[in-house]
């Protein structure tokens, strides 16, 4: 009969996992002293479970960002810093490392990842760790479309490459390849000769994006790993008492309170919190717009106390979306990067995404959340609030298990639809009567339909004004815009863009009295784009003179410094945000 051994609870992992787990969110004085006992006794364990190793790994890093006293806080970094060791010893114990590549565990030290990146992001990359990334051969010379895709781009930069490419089989690839590179390394080589073609920027990007080129970077003890991608904060802030919960939070009070001082950063710190945050983002498989082309010139930080930083900023101008305003940011918390959020619009209309990285999720979010909303706001002037569908469960398993719904409801969100705004009351009746009532993951997904929405309340003499606002927005979409003129493009112009673009262009210029003729390339684009917005106003040569001329401003002001002079000036121009209105709402499904 075998002999069974039963560990003690000082040497269980799994026992000293769960009561790791627990301390970590008791905020007394007895649990600091817990907390670094429970640190030493695994310090000293070799947890050669993958899954014990994630679970160590996720709580020492909420530990970092939400410590309870400075004790615990030197070992949880000793640990982190060398977590690497850890990995490794699973790897030479032959561990299936495939738990470590999920959305959630990626990015940790001492492990290996593989993706497909853009074209900014791969240079960014190999210029910041040149030696641990290379081309993932094995998985792309199998891939068909890479294959129809080199035929189509190496021959720019490998002569006579078609002898092969357009009428062969069986091309060697690798062989081309390596002749033309000679003892250059593969990925940056590639790279500059994407860099170095008679093309657009964005033109270049598109032509590397189309091979789906694999990338494979190794994380080793590096700096950018999701293990070690903290910094020392400019001061502790140490929890004791509990976390606030979403229950003692409130929008409408927070917003209220006066607006968070936002600092505006040098370029050169802007560029810092930049590559910061790239990094935070691409160790979780993650690559955002605004993170990716964020413009360093226009950072700027705010503290908001509880250990709590924020950094917001704009995009360059080659890089504006043609109408909306757009602003990108993410939240340190005890210098622990622990979320993201993007916000574009336009006048006093904003939709808002937002995402806390799993690992903190139970740390204060309801609270950080309305930070968020308040430095947007400072930022912005934006008075309308909306949550994209998706955020709330739309395609979304995630939040539909999580109840996002409820989280932004309870907030004061609403929905944009009056159907669902029923459906809604008679949920929440339902769980009044009944506490243990649970909505279904079916309902949650109805709910999910369209957006939500938060009207900021103003007092004074804004009052009045601000009651206007309220449902003016349920309905309109950029999409509803960009749709209806694509109607039009394909009705009157036989599908040609360059006809509609310049037949636009010219009736907006001559019914405005204006005459571009000294303004930038990038003034022109953004005349272009929204010349053909404003050829859909049958009467807009008949706008008075300062409405034309403030037309004409803010047309101007797309392609500004900061693109945020843009949208405040769209909030006061009354006539075109009721032609914004007018042409991108759909009525019909909203009603009530």
């Amino acid at each position: 009969m075998p002999i069974r051994f039963h560990l003690s609870k000082e040497h269980d992992p799994n026992h000293l996992l769960t009561e790791l787990e627990a301390a970590k969110s008791r905020f007394d004085s007895d649990h600091a002293g817990l907390i670094t006992r429970l640190l030493s006794q695994l310090s000293k364990l070799q947890l050669a479970d993958p899954h014990q190793l994630i679970r160590f790994h996720e709580t020492l890093l909420f530990l970092r960002a939400f410590p309870q006293a400075p004790s615990p806080i030197p070992r949880v970094e000793h640990l982190l810093n060398t977590f690497h060791q850890r990995i490794e010893n699973l790897h030479a114990a032959n561990a299936d490392m495939s738990l470590f590549d999920d959305f959630d565990t990626s990015g940790i030290a001492g492990t290996t990842m593989q993706d497909v990146l853009s074209f900014d992001v791969a240079q960014w990359l190999t210029r910041r760790i040149p030696r641990n990334i290379e081309i993932a051969w094995h998985d792309y010379w199998d891939d068909y479309q890479g294959e129809r895709s080199r035929g189509n781009t190496w021959p720019r930069f490998i002569p006579l490459l078609e002898e092969d490419a357009d009428a062969e089989a069986n091309i060697p690839w690798s062989s081309w390849l390596n002749a033309a590179r000679g003892r250059q390394n593969p990925l940056p080589w590639l790279l500059n000769q994407f860099a170095k073609l008679p093309l657009p920027p964005h033109q270049q990007a598109e032509l590397y994006d189309s091979l789906r080129l694999p990338l494979r970077w190794k994380l080793e003890n590096l700096k950018l790993s999701r293990t070690r991608n903290w910094t020392r904060p400019r001061r502790f802030y140490f929890h004791k008492t509990s976390l606030i919960q979403r229950s003692e939070v409130s929008l409408a009070h927070e917003l209220a309170k006066p607006a968070p001082n936002l600092e505006k950063l040098s370029r050169a710190a802007g560029e810092s919190v930049l590559q910061a945050v790239r990094e935070a983002m691409f160790v979780r498989y993650r690559e955002l717009y605004g993170t990716t082309l964020g413009d360093p010139s226009t950072v700027v930080r705010t503290d908001l106390g509880r250990g709590v930083v924020i950094h917001l900023w704009g995009l360059p101008a080659p890089h504006r979306v043609p109408l909306r305003a757009y602003v990108c940011g993410y939240t340190l918390k005890n210098g622990v990067p622990i979320h993201y959020f993007e916000a574009m619009g336009l006048c006093e209309w904003l939709e808002i995404g937002f995402n806390v990285f799993y690992t903190y999720r139970q740390g204060e979010t309801a609270w950080i959340y309305t930070q968020t909303l308040r430095c947007i706001r400072a930022l912005t002037a934006a008075t309308c609030f909306s949550i994209y569908p998706y955020q709330i469960g739309q395609d979304n398993d995630e939040a539909i298990d999580s109840g996002a719904f409820w989280f932004y409801r309870k907030l004061g969100f609403r929905s944009g639809r009056a159907d669902l705004r029923a459906l809604c009351e008679r949920e929440e009746k339902k769980i009044s009567a009944n506490p243990k009532y649970r909505t279904s993951s079916r309902t949650l997904k109805r709910l999910a339909e369209a957006h939500m929405f938060y009207e900021v309340r103003v007092s004074g003499a804004n009052r009045a004004k601000a009651a206007e606002v309220r449902g003016l927005w349920d309905t309109f979409s950029t999409r509803t815009l960009g749709l209806q003129i694509n109607r039009r493009m394909a009705r009157e112009f036989h599908g040609d863009s360059k006809k509609i673009r310049h037949a636009s262009t010219t009736a907006v210029t001559k019914a405005l009295n204006l005459n571009p003729t000294g303004w930038t390339p990038s003034q022109k684009q953004a005349l272009e784009n929204w010349s053909l917005v404003l050829a859909l106003i049958p009467n807009l040569a008949r706008w008075t003179p300062q409405e034309k001329q403030n037309l004409i401003k803010i047309i101007r002001a797309k392609s500004a410094p900061n693109e945020m002079s843009y949208l405040r000036q769209t909030q006061h121009h009354s006539r075109l945000r009721d032609e914004l209105l007018r042409l991108g709402s759909s009525r019909s499904a909203s009603t009530g």
